[in-house]
């Protein structure tokens, strides 16, 4: 799936496309802006992590945050599968990162992951509406992790 406006692959995961802004310099992308997020969400922390080629994070989902992502550079491949009761069980993968630059917000109950499928280090950002371990890492840590059970994942 490449990003051409606004997309929900799952309910309530947003994927919208970011714009490069080029010049004699080298190029700006806005990262996110506060009049372009989804009803509710307000980021609450941020982060930059490196993912080596061939190499997967996640996959996971949270009880209560919601992550926003921001794929900007190499190649990766997103995971989204729907875990929230009720609801259809659906599957999404997209092909983000340098070549298709995109912000994607993924609700509590979307189960998530990313691998890197360039050959080259590549980073990825994260700004979750909620502190990791809470207030001070004081409390427990919203994740449900996926990475052992074999009948819920893609193959990464």
């Amino acid at each position: 799936m490449r990003c051409e406006g606004d997309q929900e692959p799952l309910p309530g995961v947003v994927v919208r496309p970011l714009k490069r802004h080029n010049d004699a310099r080298g190029w700006l992308i806005e990262n996110y802006r506060e009049d372009e997020l989804p009803d509710g969400f307000t980021p609450a922390m941020s982060y930059i992590s490196l993912t080596h080629p061939g190499v997967a994070r996640g996959p996971h989902e949270h009880k209560e945050q919601t992550d926003g992502f921001v794929f900007l550079s190499g190649r990766f491949r997103l995971y989204l599968w729907e875990n929230r009761p009720g609801e259809e069980q659906e599957r999404a993968r997209l092909e983000v990162g340098e070549e298709n630059p995109v912000f994607v917000t993924v609700p509590p109950g979307v189960v998530h992951a990313y691998k890197n499928i360039g050959d080259e280090d590549a980073f990825v950002f994260n700004f979750p509406d909620r502190l990791y371990g809470g207030w001070g890492r004081e409390e427990e840590v919203d994740e449900i992790r996926h990475e052992d059970d074999e009948k819920s994942r893609f193959r990464l």
